[in-house]
């Protein structure tokens, strides 16, 4: 297994056991290789700007490859709970490892901030809180675009994982009441290198719209499949798909193509009276001073916000327990739900003790790929 370990403190601090203690330890379990990879390496490339202290308190990240796979995902997450003492998760940036790491989470009494948008059945996610939009939000804003689009019908093309059955069951209510009907369901595996037949079949039912429910990279081949079988109707991918991956791997068959995303994508397109766009854009050049213009990322973006929610809860969970104990980490979820109003990069979050999604209806922004690049529509 890949294994990077990023220590945000000095190395005289880690050979010192009593200094250790003190420290607030957060695993890390990221997709840096793998079809996931898209999403997992921008993430880390934020990880890396962390400040060293947060509350007056050292922290430390370990950060771990979970390969796309979710039973390295909760691999990592065991060694974490056992072996690192962490007193927080983040992770993973692919839905389906996130929810087998949310088992150890559970079990352990460890907070998992994840990076995706995982599901779980109700009363399950009591020690889960997402970074990343809900897909009924996010599938919100997309309906509202196809209304005025004047779109009737959907054909749908997502992986079999996961991600692809809670987009399927979250947006065909939102779009049912809305007068969209979907009438034609495909699916493929992130491992897939091919989806003619899947492509062909939705193309014959000729819907007004595609829906393509894929992340980073793996995103643009649905895509370029369904453009060469000359579908002329629009399409559309959901907020995984919200990076440069998309037009890189894509280039001219993603022209035109609409994509759901955070703010942080676009922040300086964002209306001044946006609430998010002050992080959003603090985001933006912090992160592309450190990776290049032009390289803004949806994951980076959580990366951030992971940030603006230990800067406000750390404080609040500090004042009850030390770190490395049981009750510092219930200290952490109890400060979690009662934060209240929160401007993310992202957004503006509000969890509480019944949502731990936290983000509202206006949250998602439709982009279209113009020219290379994404653009408010």
């Amino acid at each position: 297994m890949k294994f990077i370990r990023t220590t945000l403190t000095t190395a005289a601090a880690l050979l010192c056991a009593g200094a250790a203690l003190a420290d607030v330890n957060i695993g890390v379990s990221l997709s840096l290789t793998g079809p996931g990879s898209g999403l997992g390496i921008p993430m880390q490339n934020y990880f890396k700007l962390f400040p060293q202290t947060i509350a007056g308190e050292k922290v430390n990240l370990i950060i771990l490859d979970d390969a796309t796979d979710p039973g390295k995902g909760a691999q990592n997450a065991r060694r974490f709970v056992t072996e690192d003492k962490v007193d927080m998760i983040i992770g993973s940036s692919i839905t389906a490892v996130a929810a087998a790491i949310s088992d150890i989470a559970t079990e352990s009494g460890t907070v998992q901030l994840a990076a995706s948008p995982v599901g779980l059945p109700p009363g399950k996610d009591h020690w889960i809180f997402r970074l990343p939009q809900s897909n009924t939000v996010m599938a919100h804003a997309m309906v509202e675009h196809m209304k005025k689009q004047n779109i009737k019908t959907v054909g749908f093309l997502g992986y079999t994982d996961a991600y692809g059955e809670q987009w399927l069951k979250e947006f065909t209510p939102v779009a049912e009441k809305a007068g969209i009907k979907v009438i034609a369901v495909e699916r493929f595996a992130r491992t897939d290198t091919s989806v003619t037949p899947q492509a062909l079949k939705l193309v014959s039912a000729n819907p007004d719209a595609m829906l393509v429910v894929a992340s980073g990279s793996g995103a643009a081949m649905p895509e370029m499949a369904i453009v060469e079988r000359n579908y002329k109707g629009k399409i559309y991918q959901t907020h995984a798909a919200a990076t440069k991956d998309l037009m890189r791997v894509g280039g001219k068959s993603v022209e035109g193509t609409f994509v759901v995303s955070g703010p942080a994508v676009i922040a300086e397109q964002l209306p001044d009276s946006h609430p998010s766009k002050k992080l959003a854009i603090d985001f933006v050049q912090k992160y592309e001073k450190s990776v290049g213009a032009g390289l803004r990322n949806q994951f980076a973006a959580h990366s951030y916000d992971a940030q603006v929610v230990l800067e406000k809860v750390l404080p609040m969970a500090l004042k009850k327990a030390k770190p490395g104990t049981k009750e510092f980490r219930a200290a952490i979820r109890d400060s979690m739900e009662t934060m209240g109003r929160t401007v993310f990069s992202h957004g503006v979050m509000n969890w509480t003790a019944t949502d731990h999604w936290g983000y509202t209806n206006e949250t998602g922004v439709m982009l279209k790929v113009v020219n290379g690049d994404f653009k408010v529509d």
